[in-house]
């Protein structure tokens, strides 16, 4: 089972994805962590993509698509996989469609978390994590229960990530609606999207995926 997970940035698919990948035995391909891990094990394509990277460039789709075929080819996805990042562009849905295609694969099922603009916006922007052990809050969904204190540490110190901020997020919502929103037509047209509401908890949302699984899972 190969599955891919569209939503805008902040919609949860990080979770779900590590969720999929415990539950069903699938291996969770982040572009974003391949790219990274690439970079640091010094591979070609590790050197060729940092290089771009350090000049604040966007990595090629060539790069990425030859990463991804490293990784099969690896027996990394053996027993199915989640792509969380990718494709974003319908050019890349397409190179995706033609590696599988290669390789005897194809993307079985594409589930879509749909989320509310400004609910998002409140939600991404609303969130900090313990700077000591990384346990992860939220201004009003997940505060601290003792204010300034870490609930599972009990550290003082904490973070917020430089790019949640209301300007960076809407920025980024607005690349998402122009280039990944047309990819649910491009998938809708091969009929594998199903969508979930990526509103509701963590737990909702996983058993609404399941169900979206249904004639997939074995």
């Amino acid at each position: 089972m190969n599955l891919v997970l569209l939503g805008p940035p902040g919609a949860g698919k990080g979770t779900q994805a590590k969720l999929l990948e415990d539950g069903h035995g699938l291996t969770k391909l982040s572009t974003g962590d391949m790219l990274r891990a690439a970079v640091a094990a010094g591979t070609e394509l590790g050197r060729k993509a940092g290089e771009i990277m350090e000049r604040g460039e966007l990595v090629p789709d060539e790069l990425v698509i030859k990463l991804i075929a490293e990784r099969m080819d690896e027996g990394a996805a053996g027993q199915g996989f989640i792509l969380d990042g990718f494709p974003r562009t319908i050019a890349q849905a397409e190179a995706l469609d033609r590696l599988l295609a290669e390789r005897n694969k194809r993307v079985d099922r594409v589930i879509v978390m749909e989320v509310d603009d400004e609910a998002l916006v409140e939600r991404i922007t609303g969130r900090f994590a313990c700077a000591n052990c990384g346990e992860g809050y939220h201004d009003i969904y997940k505060p601290t229960k003792v204010p300034g204190v870490c609930d599972r540490c009990g550290g003082t110190q904490f973070v917020r990530r430089k790019d949640d901020n209301e300007e960076v997020v809407r920025s980024r919502l607005k690349a998402y609606h122009a280039q990944t929103e047309p990819l649910i037509d491009y998938y809708t047209r091969q009929g594998k999207v199903r969508t979930v509401d990526g509103m509701a908890d963590i737990a909702t949302v996983q058993k609404d995926i399941d169900k979206a699984l249904d004639g997939v899972c074995a």
